[in-house]
Parts: C-alpha cells; structure tokens; sequence
C-alpha cells in the first residue's frame, strides 16, 4: 500500500478510536458521580496499578512502553474530569472572576511603591518605567517589601524575579507563598553594570568589590579576571553608598551608571557585565490580586512528590487544557524527602475559562499549590 492508502486505514481507526474515548470519559463521569454519593476519593490506586499492567500484557513486549504511556495520559485526563465534577468548592476561580471584575480598566500610573535597596538600585529604574508618578520608599530587605505591602504602608512592591545570566530570585518566590501577596505586572529591565569607586582610585588599587549577590554572579568573569574579592551586600545602590561613605580606596562598587551620580564615584569601567544582552525581570505585587483587561499570563507554584509521574500528571493537564507553558523550574525543599517546588508561568487565552478550571483542580488536589496572579508584562 501507499501512503495514501495507509493513511485512509489511519483516519477509520482514529474515527473508532474518538467516539470509544468520549464513551470513557462518559462512563468515568458516572463513576464520579457514584464517588461522590458515596464519599470515594477519586484517586484508587491498586485499581489504576491492575489496569496498566493488564494494558501493558495486552500490548505486547514491543508495544507495552507505548500502551503504558497512551494510558498513563488516558488516566490522568479521566481524573481530572472527575476532579472537576467532583470539587464543589470554587473559591479559588471564584477568587479570581471577582479579582477581574473589580479591577479597573488601566493600570495606575501613579502610585505608592515600595522598593528595596537605596535611590539609584535597579529596582527604582523598573519602577519608573512601570509607572509615570511613582512614590517609591525604599526598605532594606525583600522581605520588608513583602511587609511593607501586607500592612498596608505602600501599595505596590517592586521586586527582582529573574536575571537571563544569574536565573531566578528563589527568596522572592518563597516570599510571594509567605505573604500571599499577588503578581500583578511585570517589566523587563536591561541591565548594565559599572565597576564604581571613589574619586582618584584606579582599578589596580581594588582589592574587593561589593555589590548583590546576583549582580556578581552576573559579574563572575569580570571579577574572576582582575583577581576582585567579591562581597555579598543587600543591594548594588547599597554598595554603591557603602563605598562613597568610605575612606577606604581598594574597594569598590558594582552598581548602574545612575549610581555614580548619585553618589559622586568614578566609573572605572562600563559593561561588566559577562553577557552584553543582560535583563532582569522586576515584579510588582499587591496585597490583592488585581487583573487588568490585557493579562497575558499566569503564575503559580506548587509542591509535587518525588515520584514517579507526579510532574507528567501536572503537566498533561496543561496540555489538554490548551494552556501554553511559558516557564517551568524547579528546586529541592529542604528538609524534606526529595519534595520538589515547581514554579510555572502560563499563556492565558481567550477568557480564561481553561485557567480557572485548572486553578479549582489543582488547588483541590495539591495541598502546596499557590496562585501568584495574572498579568502582562512591560517589554
């Protein structure tokens, strides 16, 4: 046979194949609803175990990892069709659809805006491209920020969640779980760091140079090169006023150009930064979650089990949501068997019908799952 002729062999199968699958998920809603009259978790284990391994037998050796997968997904779709049938209990999307209704039409652009770090960090230049008329105060501390914004002394908080060199801020995602605080916008910020020191130092006079601990790893072949001992300090406009408040000559400052006006230092040298094409990505959070008319994404974290499938199972159910996944990392919780965080952001489409039918499922059946908010962000 040709291929064409295979191909129309293909077609009658899949023509058998579609109707049998909707008879399934037919029958599977009955057994939700049988579950559910009679208080039986959805999830049965030793059931799922039998019947892989009776796929699997009926395969075929060649076949049997091709089956065992197919049905894997079969499973995992079926689950969530009962979850959803069976989770009385919105308030998560619930949550969200009134967050939408009460936002406003356009983002504020003015407003009282907490950042941390002194006048001159990289986190007041995201600020005022975010916003027109910011009233910025600045705290010592992401967490302060995280407080500051809880107890109602600013409105927004600006915030550091990732760097294309140095990767995520983690302490900032566990801040964001912490506080139950909302992403509310985003923007991206080029970045461009200057070796800075007091007026009269040359750079053969450096002996250490201190910035954040992200700005120096950004850093790290520079540093490494002129043979600098790197010192973690909360922020690079910090270090920058460290340095000018010092009569000391060998150190100096990893900070933005800005600093150096601000602080009356020299720039020894621009660009130190290992890669030319350096951004971070600054959040701003609220105490609520607020969703304007052009969120184009979705944030969330959640804790999974070190076991087999646990992550396929989350993501399958992306997938047969029609939701793009725009990012996904991972890291290790301490002090705990091999747990792992998992943080996703996600496309949003047409209404967001798909994400909030995700957001009730997976905040009914992950005990450590977090909505961070829906948003767009500011190139």
């Amino acid at each position: 046979m040709d291929l064409s002729e295979l191909r129309v062999i293909i077609n009658q199968i899949d023509a058998e194949l579609v109707p049998l699958f909707c008879k399934r998920m037919g029958i599977s809603l009955e057994v939700a609803k049988y579950k559910k009259e009679n208080g039986i978790p959805v999830l049965d284990k030793k059931r799922e175990a039998e019947l892989l391994a009776r796929v699997k037998e009926n395969a075929g050796d060649e076949l049997a990892p091709y089956a065992n997968a197919l049905y894997s997904t079969i499973l995992e779709l079926s689950r969530s069709y009962q979850h959803r049938y069976m989770n009385d209990d919105h308030s998560l999307s619930g949550m969200i659809l009134d967050a939408k209704e009460k936002t406003p039409a356009d983002f504020p652009t003015q407003a009282s805006v907490a950042c941390q770090g002194v006048s001159g960090a990289y986190s007041e230049q995201a600020c005022k491209k975010l916003f027109e008329q910011p009233d910025i105060t600045f705290y010592p501390t992401f967490g302060s920020v995280f407080e500051a914004i809880t107890a109602g002394e600013c409105k927004y908080g600006l915030l550091p969640i990732e760097n294309s060199i140095a990767g995520s801020v983690n302490q900032v995602y566990d801040l964001l779980k912490k506080h139950k605080c909302y992403i509310v916008r985003s923007v991206k910020l080029k970045v461009s760091h200057c070796l800075l020191a007091k007026k009269g130092t040359s750079i053969g006079d450096i002996k250490k140079v201190f910035s954040h601990e992200q700005a120096l790893n950004q850093c790290s072949d520079y540093i490494a090169a002129n043979g600098f001992e790197p010192v973690v300090c909360k922020n690079t406009a910090v270090a920058a006023q460290m340095v000018a408040d010092s009569a000391d000559n060998s150190i100096a400052a990893i900070a933005s150009p800005l600093c150096c006006e601000l602080y009356g230092l020299d720039a020894l040298e621009y660009d130190v930064q290992n890669y030319k094409n350096n951004y971070t990505r600054f959040i701003c959070i609220a105490k609520e979650p607020e969703i304007y008319p052009e969120a184009s994404q979705a944030s969330f974290m959640m804790i999974l089990p070190h076991v087999e499938g646990s992550l396929y199972s989350v993501l399958s159910r992306f997938y047969s949501l029609g939701l793009n996944l725009l990012k996904l990392e991972s890291r290790p919780l301490p002090e705990t068997d091999f747990e792992f965080m998992f943080y996703f952001d996600v496309g949003c489409v047409d209404d967001h019908k798909a994400l909030y039918a995700l957001c009730d499922e997976l905040s009914a059946t992950l005990p450590g799952f977090a909505y961070l908010g829906s948003y767009s962000e500011v190139k």
